[in-house]
């Protein structure tokens, strides 16, 4: 299991809040990574794979905005 974390930007994150993994903004090449999953990270400002254990964080400072 790899032990990286990303540092996101909330521009980086989908409509959704969230990312998926494998990502390339972790240095993964998306042909021979694992299934794909979306990670909420809005949610709580991270979110971890339960693939390889990639932590998708938002910087410090970074909020996301809710167009709820």
């Amino acid at each position: 299991m790899s032990q990286n974390k990303v540092e996101l930007k909330a521009q980086d994150l989908n409509g959704h809040g969230g990312v998926f993994c494998p990502n390339p903004k972790a240095g993964m090449a998306l042909w021979n990574g694992h299934p794909k999953v979306f990670l909420d990270v809005a949610k709580s400002g991270s979110a971890k794979c339960p693939y390889c254990g990639t932590e998708f964080a938002l910087a410090p400072g970074e909020q996301v905005h809710s167009a709820h």
